[in-house]
């Protein structure tokens, strides 16, 4: 609970900073999960999401699925500060702030405990470094 918070009041002082006359509202969820998803990346770099490609279930890696997600987030960022006088309402600037706030607290988390927290996906994957598929 307590870093959700932090890393959604972090995620809130970038938007303000990066537009501090912005009529976006800085209110909801989105900042505090990318948070919580800047993190995973960093504690959880082996495991695999599945995600449905066209009419098949793949199982894809999070620092593909991460990284497509925080490029999407830049560039639609860059695409609305881009446009005068419009905006589609989102705060971008909140969603990479939490993002990498999540990522800070992360890498602080991996310096306390030196390695992957142990997973069902850590430990198929010390057994066999190609396994590609995790169920």
């Amino acid at each position: 609970m307590g870093f959700y918070l932090i890393t959604g009041l972090a995620a809130s002082a970038v938007q303000i900073a990066l537009g501090p006359d912005s009529m976006i509202p800085n209110l909801g969820a989105s900042e505090a999960i990318s948070g919580i998803l800047g993190a995973y990346l960093v504690l959880f770099p082996r495991n695999r999401v599945n995600a449905i490609l066209f009419v098949r279930m793949v199982s894809v890696p999070a620092v593909i699925v991460l990284g497509m997600w925080i490029a999407m987030q830049l560039f639609q960022s860059h695409g609305s500060w881009k446009t005068v006088g419009e905006s589609d309402g989102v705060a971008y600037g909140a969603h990479i702030g939490g993002f990498l706030a999540g990522a800070f607290f992360g890498v602080l988390t991996r310096l306390l405990f030196k390695g992957e927290p142990e997973t069902v996906f850590k430990r198929r994957f010390d057994v066999d470094p190609s396994v590609e598929q995790s169920w």
